[in-house]
């Protein structure tokens, strides 16, 4: 068995992924609330069939996870713009059932409801749209959550968590639905809300572009390998058909 190519092929695959994902994070460095995405790669031990005590290692397609390194805060000065100092996420209704974003620009529509850039309800901490009152002015908000308009509480922006190492798919770049369920955040002394601010996205561009670099070189050495390794085939099949 040429197991050099099987080796090589499998770390290709793993490479080819790892190049979708800087690509993804490179197009999204000016996206409010992007966290980046990040490539883990395993090694498997496969036993050849030859020699049970030998081992050859292949290399799975990894499993992807969002950086939790937080992005600048920018001040704008918006009443209605949020961003969140912490882990949490805030959450939004959308057609596919509940988002997790860090994009916390919204606004407040005809009907006084809080509503995402995109135009989707923001959720409380009951999973409920957050009804305000457009007559009673700008909103302000404490960094517990709590809205409050003309000086009275009139609801409370949710804040939620989940363990996105379990998986998760992106939905519109900078929302995520994890496999894990989202649970809301009970205490707020680990996450804060800072009103007139909203978080930029968390990519360094200059840290993606070494890694890109990295990547198209272990691409071509790895190319090179598996050359090598068919030419090597090729000749000790030539050799033994000529030793007949």
């Amino acid at each position: 068995m040429q197991s050099g190519l099987y080796v090589g092929v499998s770390s290709q695959i793993a490479l080819e992924r790892r190049l979708n994902t800087i690509a993804d994070n490179m197009a999204n460095m000016n996206t409010v609330g992007f966290r980046a995405t990040e490539v883990k790669f395993d090694e498997v031990l496969s036993k050849t069939r030859n020699d049970l005590n030998a081992k050859v290692a292949f290399v799975t397609q990894g499993n992807d996870y969002l950086s939790t390194r937080t992005g600048q805060l920018q001040q704008t000065g918006n009443p209605l713009d949020f961003a969140i100092k912490g882990e949490a996420f805030f959450a939004i209704d959308t057609p596919v059932g509940q988002v997790l974003t860090r994009d916390g620009r919204f606004t407040i529509d005809e009907n006084g409801q809080l509503r995402s850039i995109r135009g989707y309800a923001v959720m409380d901490a009951g999973g409920a749209p957050i009804q305000l009152n457009r007559d009673a002015g700008p909103p302000t908000i404490g960094a517990d959550g709590i809205i409050l308009q003309n000086g009275q509480p009139v609801a409370t922006l949710g804040l939620f968590t989940a363990d996105i190492t379990k998986g998760f798919i992106r939905y519109e770049n900078e929302g995520v639905i994890p496999v894990d369920n989202p649970q809301p955040v009970v205490e707020g002394i680990e996450n804060s809300i800072a009103q007139g601010y909203v978080e930029q996205s968390n990519v360094n561009g200059i840290s993606e572009m070494t890694q890109l670099i990295q990547v198209n070189r272990a691409f071509e050495s790895i190319s090179a390998l598996m050359r090598d390794s068919e030419s090597a085939l090729n000749e000790a099949i030539r050799t033994l058909g000529g030793s007949n």
